[in-house]
């Protein structure tokens, strides 16, 4: 796979994410991280992770995908958003290669395999960005029986999208807001684009599941998450909206945690937009996947463990309500 185009002059554009920074010799892009270097697209962070951990899979959050199961997570320097509330910014907006750490592709599978992880994911901080790394972290992944997971802001380009297909298995997509204005003048990017990224995954078949964040002040209106969860709904139904509570970090000190009446607001939102599942996260409460059919209590988390699981898992890999046979949709083994 190709990842820049050449434009004659020494110049390249770059095809990772949906910015496509035309680059000059020597200049990076926006994410920091991508160079060009003789007329190609170096990505610096290649085999540079900046951190790695083994998660439990709920934390990305990913509730309808190998519940309680581990996932080895990591992930480089370098975002092409500025979120000024990043939790992740040491790294995200870090541009900082440490070139003394180096896990090739295998190693990283390796790792997988030996701390007994079903899946990978690409996270901490825009896995668009070392999406060269990614890709052959993944490739070798699926082929030792392992599934691949981004957790991402949804700037991939479609270029990319295209090819995420043949190893992505699910995504957390970060819906930040549904402003334009507020995307473009304090995150730096464009919803329309996000918003795309969200419907080609769907019409992709990867199995998706969408974070907001709700920053008091920001986009905690009930005109704006009804218009966020409306647009989930017309993607589809069956997609789970985690809502998630905010606190304070990096350059947003000063404003409080979310209310928990607006987060109960916003979920109420949710399932009056039509949505099946709706999560609230960050919040000190047991969170509970209902059958949207006869509101059985399936799978019960509590602090990312799963604490119940009553999901009938078929020989094809569909779940079923054991009271209703209602298919549960999501990706369960």
């Amino acid at each position: 796979m190709k990842y820049y185009e050449p434009l004659g002059d020494g110049k390249i554009k770059c095809l990772l994410c949906r910015h496509h920074c035309i680059l000059k010799e020597g200049q990076v892009g926006i994410c920091g991280i991508n160079m060009n270097k003789d007329g190609k697209l170096v990505n610096l962070a290649y085999g540079h992770p900046a951190s790695i951990n083994v998660d439990p899979i709920e934390k990305k959050p990913l509730f309808h995908f190998l519940p309680g199961t581990a996932v080895l997570s990591f992930g480089t320097v370098g975002c092409n958003f500025r979120c000024p509330f990043c939790q992740n910014w040491q790294i995200s907006q870090n541009h900082n290669v440490d070139t003394s750490i180096y896990v090739p592709p295998e190693k990283m599978v390796e790792l997988a395999l030996e701390y007994k992880c079903k899946s990978i994911a690409y996270t901490y901080n825009e896995p668009s960005v070392f999406y060269p790394y990614a890709r052959d972290v993944g490739i070798l992944a699926k082929q030792k029986g392992l599934k691949n997971v981004f957790v991402t802001d949804g700037y991939e380009s479609v270029y990319e999208i295209e090819d995420m297909k043949n190893w992505v298995d699910a995504c957390n997509v970060d819906l930040k807001s549904f402003n334009k204005e507020y995307y473009k003048k304090v995150l730096k990017a464009n919803l329309d684009y996000v918003l795309d990224t969200i419907k080609r995954l769907h019409e992709n078949g990867i199995w998706q599941e969408i974070t907001t964040l709700i920053v008091p002040g920001d986009n905690d209106s009930e005109e704006e998450l009804t218009k966020i969860a409306e647009f989930i709904a017309s993607v589809g139904t069956e997609i789970p909206w985690h809502i998630s509570r905010f606190h304070p970090d990096y350059k947003v000190t000063n404003k409080p945690p979310t209310p928990m009446e607006t987060m109960f607001k916003a979920y109420e939102i949710g399932k009056k937009a039509g949505l099946k599942y709706v999560y609230l996260g960050n919040v000190p409460i047991p969170v509970i996947t209902y059958c949207p059919k006869c509101n059985e209590e399936l799978i019960v988390r509590s602090i990312y463990k799963v604490e119940k699981n009553i999901l009938k898992i078929d020989e094809d890999g569909k779940a079923h309500c054991p009271k209703c046979n209602e298919i549960i949709e999501g990706v369960w083994k």
